[in-house]
């Protein structure tokens, strides 16, 4: 395949999985409906993937798993997907936040409008840039201190067991359903934010992108650069949504790299960029990224379902008891 095919390719990829959570979503509020109704509404069973939008559930999940060597049956697909997410960024850069992430999508699809309309994006100056994409980092840290250092083992089972953490999804849901004016405000400021700028929740405020870019440093995969090749059009550099000086670079080890092959689409000089493994020796096609992507997001849930760590224990007359107080 084509370079110029992988970014119609990954947006393929990008908003079939962005259809594919509206589905889990819409599913999800079906199986609510039906439990605080008291079944009055047809039966939905309930989709196990919307724990992937409880990170911070699978966080203290993954410590009590380390702790007592369990994965715990509350939310055990969140963790699954979440130690997923983990293994595809080692493998393959950042591509859960360019191929999979909803948040990703959208926000490119904002920035990419945003450039239609203004015909740029705008970039904050270098100092404020790097003082803002701090602020991902520093929440990053706050979560893991909190939950990996303050949180004592009995804490933790207490909060896994607990009420609030059974009912996280369906507060999650609410929280959507029902956004308070200060909620509301602040997705407004972001999407609009968002066609000047490109992924500015992305770049500067998300923990979860904070902690995949550093786990993808240690990707064996990376953007590298053939200067002999090279004609210095300082297109990649241009066409990065991440603003990495690509042109500048012998081989990209950046944590805010989020392995979109926007560079090497729109390299002009045939076999400059590429996807190379640990030795530059090994080209990584566009295609057979594009399979693994997708392959490891599938193979993480199969291998939930196989070992038994991926529904939830919580029985649909639990639910109606929780959602009933």
């Amino acid at each position: 395949m084509g370079k110029r095919f992988m970014q119609p390719l990954r947006i393929a990829v990008q908003w079939g999985y962005l259809l594919f959570m509206v589905y889990l979503g819409v599913e999800f509020f079906r199986f609510v409906r039906y439990c605080r109704t008291g079944g009055a509404t047809p039966f939905v069973p309930r989709p196990e993937g919307v724990e992937g939008f409880l990170p911070i559930s699978a966080l203290v999940s993954l410590k009590e798993w380390v702790l007592t060597k369990e994965i715990n049956p509350v939310h055990p697909a969140g963790l699954v997907i979440f130690l997923t997410i983990a293994v595809v960024s080692l493998l393959l850069k950042r591509s859960f936040c360019s191929w999979v992430c909803p948040v990703g999508t959208l926000s490119e699809f904002f920035w990419k409008g945003g450039f239609g309309l203004l015909r740029r994006n705008y970039r904050p100056p270098r100092w404020l840039d790097v003082a803002l994409r701090g602020i991902k980092y520093l929440l990053l840290v706050f979560f893991l201190y909190s939950i990996l250092v303050v949180m004592g083992p009995e804490q933790v089972t207490t909060f896994v067991y607990s009420d609030y953490n059974k009912t996280a999804d369906v507060r999650m849901l609410d929280f959507f359903l029902h956004l308070s004016p200060f909620a509301l405000g602040v997705f407004l400021f972001l999407t609009l934010l968002s066609l000047p700028v490109r992924n500015p929740f992305c770049r500067f405020l998300c923990p979860y992108g904070a902690l995949v870019g550093l786990i993808s440093m240690l990707s064996p995969a990376k953007v590298s650069r053939e200067g002999e090749l090279c004609v210095s059009c300082g297109v990649c550099t241009q066409v990065c949504p991440s603003y990495i000086p690509v042109m500048a670079k012998r081989r990209v080890h950046s944590p805010e790299c989020i392995g979109c092959w926007r560079c090497i689409s729109h390299c002009r000089a045939e076999g400059a960029l590429e996807m190379k493994l640990t030795g530059q020796k090994v080209i990584v096609p566009g295609l057979l990224f594009a399979i693994l992507v997708v392959l490891l997001f599938w193979g993480g849930t199969m291998v939930g379902r196989l070992t038994g760590h991926w529904h939830t224990a919580i029985t649909v007359q639990e639910y109606m008891r929780l959602m009933g107080r």
